[in-house]
């Protein structure tokens, strides 16, 4: 124990009383870094809430380049298209190490081609937190773009011009970091509610002109499709929810990306009119279909860990009944409890389905990555009901084949294949396969459907590896479920 020695002995920067309540606020990003002491090697991390539309990482990352960091440790929670940038910063020595749910472009192409010294970590969202809460990765400075902030740090991203809805997904970088940094492109009157980044977790503000293009949330992977052939698959696993022994009064649901995973909601919204059923939650990316589900009282509870589109953003800020919640609320398997357990049916996508029902999302069928891990693993671990929708064949490349090119979600977890040929079941669940044949819908064996899938494409050409290994995919445990390798050219 320490003598008394003065009222501000923690405190002396509130001892001037013109700048105390301003103390956080910097007018640029190097002066905001420059305080929280970033150094070579550190690790730095960004969350994806913007997807196709951030604009924060390519900007922290030129000016941490014009500062002459290197070495460093790139944690985003997920990358896409636009952050190619990175490439050269990669080539410049300044990145060295990335941990990521997935990648896609040039950036990821790249990656795969053996730009980085170290093979990529593909982490699932929940794994994420799993791996930050075990201390394999450790967060330095977290840098957090946000709508709307105050002076004290208090941050949403339900205010303001660029709204993303959800921050989930930094709500846990911000917990974690030594040093937090929060880009807003508004600065309101103390305190700014809600706070999905509270005051306390806060070390510098920096007010900039923009953190993101909120537009661009809804593209790519979280779309709503109006493609026939996906609206067909959607139709077909909603039949197959409605017969499966899981849709019941209460029953929770979620839809993971893609056009044909998250049109299912379309597609139940009759059926729970019809047989007077509400879903007690909808869990996960939310998405304008079930903001509307909600509102007319066919779910009761929205819990988001990230807004999908405006829509969805918007609602979180307007619904008393849509929640934000953390990723480790959402998916952690280490958690003390997390929100995918309570699953009874979730609905996911695949690049590639084997006859084993192993899942590859992230891989294509050039061995390159253009996709992401996400909370594919989480979701189907935890639900009860684990369905897979896609389409047979796409152009000329089956989606059901002998063996996946990677191996994501193991087939031991998935319950349902949903295709636009026909419909699958595990050899595990037999008892759903027996409710489904009473229900009068056909089914297939999944060998059946991958031998149908090879008749019409023809037998694909074994992709050529080299021995360098470009991606470790991390399984939601933090174990190495399988290895990415380099593609020869």
């Amino acid at each position: 124990m320490l003598p008394y020695s003065g009222a501000h002995q923690l405190t002396s920067h509130l001892l001037n009383r013109e700048t105390k309540r301003s103390r956080k606020l910097f007018e640029t990003l190097e002066e905001a870094i420059k305080n929280v002491g970033l150094a070579d090697g550190m690790t730095i991390s960004f969350h994806h809430s913007f997807r196709g539309g951030d604009k924060t990482i390519n900007m922290v990352m030129n000016v941490i380049a014009s500062m002459g960091f290197k070495d460093l440790t790139l944690a985003s929670s997920s990358l896409s298209d636009i952050h190619s940038p990175l490439v050269e910063h990669i080539k410049n020595g300044v990145v060295k190490k990335i941990y990521t749910s997935g990648m896609r472009g040039q950036l990821a192409e790249e990656v795969s081609r053996g730009l980085l010294a170290e093979p990529v970590h593909i982490h699932s969202h929940g794994g994420r937190v799993h791996l930050v809460q075990s201390g394999e990765l450790n967060i330095d400075v977290a840098f957090i773009g946000v709508s709307s902030s105050d002076e004290f740090g208090n941050a949403n991203a339900v205010k303001g011009q660029s709204r993303c809805g959800s921050l989930g997904y930094a709500q846990i970088d911000a917990q974690y970091a030594n040093k937090t940094v929060v880009l807003t492109e508004s600065l309101v009157e103390f305190p700014n509610t809600p706070a999905s980044i509270a005051q306390d977790q806060v070390d510098a503000i920096v007010k900039v002109a923009e953190v993101g293009d909120a537009s661009k949330i809804g593209g790519d992977a979280t779309r709503m499709t109006t493609n026939p052939r996906e609206l067909l698959i959607a139709r077909k696993a909603a039949d197959v929810i409605e017969h499966s022994g899981y849709f019941k009064d209460g029953f929770n649901l979620q839809t993971g990306s893609g056009g044909a995973s998250l049109a299912v909601t379309r597609f139940l919204e009759d059926k729970m009119v019809r047989r007077n059923i509400t879903a007690n939650f909808g869990l996960g990316g939310i998405t304008a279909t079930m903001v509307a589900l909600h509102e007319k009282g066919l779910i009761k509870t929205l819990l988001d860990v990230q807004s999908f589109d405006s829509v969805a953003a918007d609602s979180l800020a307007r619904n008393p009944n849509h929640i934000e919640i953390s990723a480790n609320q959402y998916a952690n398997p280490s958690s003390k409890g997390a929100m995918v357990d309570r699953l009874d049916v979730v609905v996911l996508s695949a690049l590639e389905i084997d006859t084993d029902f192993n899942v590859n999302v992230i891989t294509g069928s050039d061995g390159v990555i253009r996709g992401a891990s996400g909370g594919h693993s989480d979701t189907a671990a935890a639900a009860n009901l684990t369905i897979v929708v896609a389409p047979l064949i796409r152009g000329r490349i089956p989606t059901v084949v002998n063996s996946v090119l990677n191996v994501v979600t193991p087939g031991t977890q998935i319950d349902v294949l949903v295709t636009d040929h026909g419909i699958a079941v595990n050899p595990n669940r037999e008892e759903v396969k027996a409710r489904l044949i009473n229900a009068g819908i056909p089914i297939m064996d999944i060998h059946e459907l991958q031998q149908r899938a090879e008749s019409l494409t023809g037998k694909p050409k074994p992709i050529e590896y080299l021995n360098n290994v470009v991606g470790y995919v991390r399984y939601r445990d933090g174990s190495v479920i399988d290895v990415i390798r380099q593609v020869k050219e």
